[in-house]
């Protein structure tokens, strides 16, 4: 058994509170988080240098509006922040204030820092309905740019679902839509209840075992969906602790209702030990594709392929992967794609970790690089304010640097953004 260890990544999870956000930051506390990010980094692409060529010659987001969705809220009055708000609307349950998470704030920071003349409207949800109307209100406030720094589980991965949709109908009106990927590589599975995987009402995760074995020690939040056309069929995971001889119950999925989605899920505090997951649906196959995604826990058997979740599954969104630009390649835990019904998935790729002190605990994971693309986004509106979503995402793609093998993947897309040459390219579309 791999070990998936609890504390391999400390997540800010709301899970429990809300109707089915869930991971918004990853961070990896055994690694140092960065004291400064204005610093000289040794790398090709992304530097906080290329941020302050622009500033400097006048490119700073000057009349662009950028919109931010988070569930953790925003604190207005941060020097990294306040000089930027223009309104804020808290959305749900919760104030618009944070909940000392920072993720928020952070996110709301990182694009004062790429866009420093744009204008901030902050909007704080506590789950789907209060998303869908905060991205709504952005919209009625004409807003540019948004910045959605939050993954939904149990959504479709076509970019069907209600999350996904509201995402899209942001970009036919007119707004550019900035998403992760997620952080999903290492905790996702998916596969279909074919006749040669399933004994015994049970999915096979791999040839050789029905067990998805996680390791315990903390709360433990597991989501398994299914396809809508066989939204009438029944699908199960169960979370089972062994200790190698015996096996014992634990928890067993229930139905969300928080959504029109088929989809089960699993919220359990658990004791430190050693826990797997079966997955059980009918009798005879139904070649559904099933999918299974933990926010908290690594999988033994994950597959990368599918692994991008909502909003960044949506249409006619930018949906940005994380980009360790300190190494040089794709964050290990970053999703990819391509979608379930085909679409690339990956659009671009961003540094998580230029602006990695922008939170007390670090700043890190695909979320992270959303605030980095979004600036760039509001900077490329400056130079050419006639640039419409899909054309915004074009220049970010055509203009970004290939990290990978030549061409379009799975994990980076068409590469990491590349401020300069993106603005420069938007610029000479104007003095053309």
């Amino acid at each position: 058994m791999r070990n998936a260890v609890v504390g391999l990544f400390a997540v800010v999870s709301v899970v429990s509170l809300t109707a089915g956000i869930a991971v918004v930051a990853v961070t990896t506390p055994t690694e140092p988080r960065a004291a400064s990010d204005g610093g000289p980094v040794s790398v090709s692409n992304g530097t906080t240098g290329q941020f302050a060529r622009l500033h400097a010659a006048g490119v700073t987001g000057s009349n662009v509006s950028v919109g931010i969705v988070d569930p953790t809220g925003f604190d207005t009055g941060s020097r990294a922040i306040a000089g930027q708000v223009a309104e804020t609307r808290g959305f749900g349950a919760g104030p618009v204030h944070e909940t000392g998470e920072a993720h928020g704030t952070a996110t709301a920071a990182v694009v004062s820092r790429t866009a420093p003349d744009a204008s901030l409207h902050l909007a704080r949800v506590d789950g789907i309905d209060s998303y869908r109307e905060a991205v709504d209100w952005l919209l009625r406030e004409n807003v540019d740019v948004i910045v959605a720094p939050v993954s939904f589980y149990g959504q479709p991965g076509d970019g069907t679902g209600p999350v996904a949709r509201s995402a899209t109908r942001a970009t036919e009106r007119g707004s550019v839509f900035i998403a992760p990927s997620g952080n999903l590589a290492q905790s996702h599975w998916s596969g279909r209840y074919t006749a040669g995987a399933v004994e015994n009402r049970t999915v096979a995760f791999t040839n050789e075992s029905r067990r998805n074995y996680v390791r315990g020690g903390t709360e433990i939040v597991v989501w398994l969906s299914w396809e809508r056309d066989h939204a009438d069929e029944e699908y199960t995971v169960e979370l089972y602790r062994t200790n190698g001889t015996t096996s014992r119950l634990v928890a067993r999925s229930q139905p969300y209702r928080g959504d029109s989605v088929p989809n089960e899920r699993i919220v359990a505090d658990v004791r430190p030990g050693d826990y797997y997951l079966v997955v059980r649906g009918p009798a005879s196959p139904t070649e559904t594709r099933l999918r299974l995604v933990s926010p908290t826990h690594d999988l033994q058997h994950a597959t990368t392929r599918n692994s991008i979740v909502a909003p960044g599954t949506a249409r006619g969104a930018v949906t940005v992967g994380a980009y360790n630009s300190r190494v040089d390649q794709l964050e290990p835990f970053s999703s990819r794609g391509p979608t379930v019904n085909g679409r690339p998935g990956v659009d671009v790729v961003a540094p998580d970790r230029q602006f990695a002190a922008a939170a007390p605990d670090g700043f890190v994971g695909s979320s992270a690089a959303v605030p980095y693309v979004g600036g760039t986004a509001a900077l490329l509106l400056e130079a050419d304010e006639s640039l419409s979503p899909r054309e915004t995402e074009r220049l970010l793609e055509e203009t970004a640097s290939d990290v990978r093998s030549p061409g379009v993947d799975n994990g980076t897309g068409h590469g990491a953004v590349d401020p300069v040459r993106a603005v420069r390219t938007a610029r000479n579309r104007t003095d053309g």
